[in-house]
Formats: C-alpha cells, sequence, structure tokens
C-alpha cells in the first residue's frame, strides 16, 4: 500500500462486509472509489449469490475512464462443492487470484508446526533439554498426522480435523507437567496427547491405536539418550535455538515421500492411482446425455443400456427356493443357519435386480412413464456404476457394474455349492457372503458346542498355512479352511510364516489359504503379534470384519504405521 503514497486513513479506504443489506452501501463505495481513487474491499461475496451479476456489470462499467489509483479486492469463501461456485466468470477472468491453501508435505506442515513457537517459548520451561526435544517431537508428529490424510483409507480410516490448537494447547500441557514433576511423566503426556487433546478428534479404534503408536514411537525416555528417529534418516534433533530447529529441518530432513509417515512407498501408488481413477470416472459422468452417439451412427445410449440389461437378465439364476432348501438340511447347526441368511439375503438383491430391470425394459420399450427411479438406473447402466437401489441390498464393493456383476454370479454359484448338499467347502471364501462375521462367528459356535467351551471364554485363531485353495480336498475336522485374502501395506513371506515388508508396486499380494479355528482365550499367543485388521474393501473404515492375529519378528509398531491390513476384495 506505501508504494501508492497510501496511508491507511479511512477515507480513502472502503471496507464493506457483505450479507446483511450491504449490496447498495457496496454499490456506492465503489462509485465513489472509482472516482476518487480509492480502494474497495469487499468480504464475503459468497453471501450475496443474487447480487454477483450487479457487481460484475458495476466492475465493468468502471475498468474505463476510472481513477489510475482505484482498487477492488474481493474475498469469498471456498465453495463446497462443483455446484456451488457462484463467482461470475467475467470477474474471475480479470482479477489476479490469491488462494489460501494449507501447506503440502512434510517439509513445509514441519516448518508450519514449528511456526506457532518462538524463541521465547523455548525458553520458557525450566527443564529445557527435555522441553525442545518434546515440543520438536509434537511438531513432528503433528505435521505427520495431518498430511497422512493425503493416502486415504491407509493413512486414516476416517478424516479428522486435527488444527494448530491441538498442537498449542499440547505444548501448554507440556509445559505444566514438566514444571510440576521431577521425573518426566511419558506416559502421562502420551495418554494426554493421544486420548485427549489430538484423541479428542478420533473416532475410529483402529485410527486411536495408530495415533497412539507414533506418541509410543516418538515421546518416550530413548529421546534424551540421542538415539531416536521420527523417521528413517531423520534423528530428533539435539539442543538448539529456535532459528536452528528450522535450519535442521531444511537441512536433514528427507525428501518427501511415505517413508517419512512410516508408510511403504507402494501407499503412493495406491493413493495416486485411486485419485486418478477418480478423475477419468468425473470425466466420463460429464459427457452429454443425449440418446445419440455422436457421429458415425454408433451404438446409441438406449442400445447399450438395453444390451446390458438383457444380459444381467439372461444371465441371473432364479432364487433360491427357502422351503425346499429347509426341508432338505436335517439340522440347525450354525453354519447351515448362516447359509439361509445368506440365501435370503442373495434373494432380496436379485429380485430387486430383475424387478428395476424389467420395469427398465418396459420404460425403453414406451410401454411405462419413465419415472426418475429408472432414469438413474439407465444412467448407472450406461456408466458401468452399480445402480443404487442395488448397492443399499448388495454388500460394499468398489468394482464397476461390469466387475460387480461377474463378482455377484461368483457369490451365487459359491451358495449354491454349499446348499447342494449343505457340506462346508474344503475351503471356504470368506468375500463371498453379505456377513463374513456371522460365518466367523460360526467356527466358534459350532466348536463351543462340540468341546462344550463358553462361548464369551473363547477367541479365533488364524494360522496361515502354506497352501492354496486348490491343494484342499476336504474342510478340517474342526474350524474352517478360507481363502481368497489380500495383504496392503505389507506381504505374508509363506518361507518363515511372519509379515514382511511389501514389494516395490505389488499392492495387494493375495494371502495362503488361513485355517481359523476357536481356541479359549487364555491360550493365544500374544508374544510376536500384529493384531491385524480386516477389511471388505480398500475403503476400510465402515467395512471392517475382524482382527486376525499374525505372527511378526519386527516390532507389530511398524505394521501399525504402515496401515497393514487385510482386504477381502481388492
Amino acid at each position: 500500500g506505501r508504494k501508492l503514497g497510501y496511508t491507511f486513513d479511512n477515507q480513502n479506504l472502503h471496507n464493506v462486509s457483505l450479507g446483511q443489506g450491504q449490496e447498495v452501501v457496496a454499490e456506492q463505495a465503489l462509485d465513489l472509489a472509482a472516482r476518487e481513487g480509492h480502494w474497495v474491499i469487499l468480504q464475503n461475496i459468497h453471501l450475496v449469490a443474487k447480487w454477483l451479476s450487479t457487481l460484475e456489470k458495476k466492475l465493468e462499467h468502471h475498468s474505463e475512464g476510472s481513477h489510475p489509483n482505484f482498487r477492488v479486492f474481493i474475498s469469498a469463501e471456498p465453495a463446497g462443492s462443483p455446484e456451488g461456485h457462484i463467482i461470475p466468470q467475467g470477474i474471475l477472468e480479470n482479477s489476479i487470484k490469491i488462494t489460501n491453501e494449507p501447506p503440502t508435505g512434510m517439509h513445509a506442515n514441519l516448518h508450519k508446526a514449528l511456526d506457532n513457537f518462538n524463541q521465547d517459548t523455548l525458553e520458557m520451561c525450566a527443564r529445557e533439554a527435555e522441553f525442545k526435544s518434546i515440543l520438536f517431537a509434537l511438531c513432528y508428529f503433528h505435521a505427520v498426522v495431518a498430511e497422512r490424510r493425503k493416502f486415504g483409507p491407509q493413512g486414516w480410516n476416517r478424516s479428522y480435523p486435527f488444527n494448530t490448537g491441538d498442537l498449542t494447547i499440547s505444548v501448554n500441557v507440556l509445559y505444566n507437567y514438566l514444571e510440576a514433576n521431577a521425573k518426566v511423566p511419558y506416559d502421562d503426556l502420551r495418554y494426554l496427547f493421544g486420548e485427549i487433546m489430538y484423541g479428542g478428534h478420533i473416532t475410529d479404534d483402529w485410527d486411536r491405536r495408530l495415533c497412539r503408536t507414533y506418541l509410543e514411537e516418538f515421546i518416550k525416555p530413548e529421546m534424551m539418550e540421542g538415539e531416536l528417529y521420527l523417521a528413517p534418516g531423520f534423528p530428533l534433533p539435539g539442543n538448539m535455538d529456535y532459528n536452528g530447529y528450522h535450519q535442521y529441518i531444511d537441512d536433514v530432513l528427507p525428501a518427501e515421500s511415505p517413508y517419512l509417515y512410516g508408510l511403504h512407498p507402494n501407499a503412493e501408488i495406491g493413493f495416486l492411482t485411486q485419485t486418478s481413477e477418480k478423475l477419468f470416472r468425473t470425466v466420463l459422468e460429464m459427457q452429454p446425455r443425449d440418446s445419440s452417439g455422436g457421429e458415425g451412427g454408433g451404438v446409441t445410449r438406449e442400445e447399450k443400456v438395453k444390451a446390458t440389461l438383457d444380459e444381467i437378465l439372461e444371465k441371473l439364476p432364479e432364487e433360491f427356493n427357502i422351503t425346499e432348501l429347509m426341508a432338505k438340511a436335517e439340522e440347525r447347526t450354525p453354519y447351515i443357519v448362516v447359509a439361509f441368511q445368506e440365501c435370503e439375503r442373495m434373494n432380496m438383491l436379485t429380485s430387486e435386480i430383475k424387478r428395476s430391470l424389467k420395469e427398465l425394459n418396459l420404460g425403453l420399450k414406451g410401454e411405462l412413464t419413465m419415472t426418475s427411479d429408472m432414469e438413474n438406473l439407465q444412467n448407472a447402466i450406461f456408466l458401468d456404476m452399480v445402480p443404487e437401489s442395488w448397492t443399499k441390498r448388495a454388500y460394499p464393493s468398489m468394482a464397476g457394474l461390469a466387475g460387480w456383476f461377474v463378482d455377484l454370479l461368483s457369490r451365487i454359484k459359491e451358495l449354491e455349492t454349499w446348499t447342494g448338499d449343505f457340506a462346508l467347502p474344503s475351503a471356504v471364501w470368506l468375500a463371498g457372503f453379505f456377513n463374513p462375521q456371522s460365518f466367523l462367528t460360526a467356527i466358534m459356535q459350532s466348536m463351543a458346542r462340540k468341546n462344550e467351551w463358553p462361548l464369551d471364554k473363547m477367541t479365533l485363531q488364524c494360522d496361515v498355512t502354506k497352501k492354496n485353495r486348490e491343494d484342499f480336498s476336504s474342510p478340517p475336522r474342526e474350524g474352517a479352511y478360507v481363502h481368497g485374502l489380500f495383504m496392503e501395506g505389507a506381504r505374508w513371506d509363506t518361507q518363515t510364516s511372519i509379515i514382511t515388508d511389501a514389494r516395490l508396486k505389488d499392492l495387494t499380494p493375495a494371502m495362503p489359504v488361513i485355517f481359523i479355528r476357536a481356541i479359549p482365550v487364555d491360550k493365544q499367543d500374544t508374544r510376536n503379534i500384529y493384531a491385524c485388521p480386516v477389511y471388505k474393501t480398500r475403503q476400510r473404515g465402515p467395512t471392517y470384519v475382524w482382527t486376525f492375529n499374525l505372527k511378526t519378528k519386527e516390532n507389530p509398531s511398524k505394521w501399525v504405521l504402515a496401515g497393514v491390513a487385510l482386504l477381502l476384495q481388492i
């Protein structure tokens, strides 16, 4: 402002905050400022959608022949969705745009975390060395938890609003606790940071474990002995002044990579692949929706939909006759109960598929009026998406319609085989169930009955075999063999039967068959175990199924930070 010979007395600066009928005031300010060469600041123009075209015309009018010092500054909140972009093109095209984006990457985030403090902060505590070390570790922790979001569900199951307040309050707590205690209360500090300050935002148990594990790795007595690494190649710095810490980040922090978060480089590939798939899907959805397929008289939209519709109706088998099946089953074992539940769920899904497709077929022939439901169904089929009325009755899946339907047929076939004679398959496809939990519970129930164990004192034991499903010709005497699981974030080493580092670019290696049986809780091995969550899809979060204890030679915390999970489908 100085360069133009400006001093900010209110005579030549008009600041208008829009929203409460201030549009007229804004218009008068613009006219005056254009004449006199004043500055106008218009805040929150997103609140006055209807007035924006007037503003556009006004700015266009004043762009000619107004005072050379006339300037207009406009601010607006970002829109939550593409439909919310209401600022006229003309204003955007003729402006210099400045957006305030949060920084990306660990370098920027770590500097930004440290920027909340200064030299005075570093000197305020009598226990200087401990205070500075833990403060720096907290800054790294803060940067990691904020930036880990970009890795999607492998980063965090859910997205949390961690904010600067969490960090500054944690540092205040740190100060108070160090002043009040003779020994550094590491456990108390980790609990306060991990369960209350940051943990207060967290709603998922696995995310809570992740948060706790970072703090166990970063804030512990070893940090005062100079042997703590915040990431590979990044040791916790020693005692420095404020600028020294900033310099240390510039000099020592390795280049941005998943390693800085404890993740495997594959995590980045997965995240980039999903981002680009989303982009292509969006581009596809934006294609014009007229029925002709453009030039060259290719297949029309209706013809494409009709072909898919016919194919699905033709290949979809009859519903399961539950009454007949019930008569055939001699006894109601826990497994047979699960089989019936699965057949019922499958019938609900396939009958809705048939109903909706037959209805759409009549609509396409012109024998029924097209409703919005039928329109939506048609659009979904055209875009190779699973229609919403089907998804509601189905199971979580990230597949397009074509892949989803092939998978559906496999699930039906699996059920047909099982209900053919109600003998448990030699290896069970766990992903094939609507409700895999009920099958795993049935393993516990049937073994509890057989051995007369109390059900609440039981747990599942998972032994990963060295074989694939083809190698099994009959089910085990007790429990079940399950196949078709994948590991994300690491891989299973069949030779040594432990979790080990993933291979580059092999994002979700298949697991061998797993032998699952029930054992009394007090018999389970808790040493050298990683408690591994099992999810239905790569969305993780709400698709959680069970926890399988897997053997590990390395510290399980490594696999927690790497976001290692088992997936039923990829």
